[in-house]
């Protein structure tokens, strides 16, 4: 497993591992995770009302990770055995431990996600965040808040990519839309939460 460029020029540091985990193993894992998991329709919170979006996720995490993004909060599902697996993985090539991970599934190119940091107060914003891809190759972009420089790159099945701090203070990113005709994918986010009063 070897790392591979791009990096970002500025304000931020990126790793990222075209095959993290082996074509066959993340298909399978993939496998296990599409029909093995309870996938809820993500939502948000817009002018005081829920909207569903087709975009599915799952929030898995230790207790007291509770999470709030997009005007509404997530209770943490307990972890699956694959998923500690993986975490271990990406703890070792992150050089550090999570206590949460965000699953996104994305059914087709339609669905994408739009541009936004994970710096929502709950995070550890001194802890890098650690991205699994499994499934369909898809573009996936950095966009410089201040100057708009934008670096992309294609995020490919059992790829791996690490956002070190400070990216998310400097950096935007998206999961871009495209009109080719593509499969699903599954994205985990390994983060780390600091835990809800009475958990620490």
């Amino acid at each position: 497993m070897s790392e591979s460029e791009p990096q970002l020029p500025q304000d931020g540091r990126i790793a990222y591992w075209p095959a993290a985990i082996d074509a066959h193993e993340a298909s399978v894992l993939f496998n296990q995770l599409h029909h093995g998991l309870d996938w809820q329709c993500d939502q948000v919170l817009m002018f005081g009302k829920r909207i569903l979006m087709k975009r599915k996720f799952v929030w898995i995490g230790d207790p007291g990770c509770t999470y709030r993004y997009a005007g509404i909060e997530r209770a943490p599902n307990p972890w699956t055995s694959e998923l500690l697996m993986i975490k271990k993985i990406m703890e070792h090539m992150a050089n550090h431990s999570f206590n949460a991970c965000l699953l996104n599934l994305y059914h087709d190119g339609d669905e994408g996600m739009g541009w936004h940091s994970d710096d929502e107060k709950e995070l550890n914003c001194q802890a890098p965040i650690a991205s699994l891809s499994l499934g369909a190759t898809r573009k996936f972009a950095f966009r410089h808040k201040s100057n708009k420089t934008t670096i992309s790159l294609n995020l490919e099945h059992g790829s791996a990519l690490i956002m070190y701090p400070p990216t998310q203070t400097y950096w935007s990113h998206s999961l871009l839309k495209t009109k080719r005709p593509v499969g699903p994918r599954i994205n985990m986010t390994f983060r780390s939460i600091v835990p809800a009063s009475g958990y620490r």
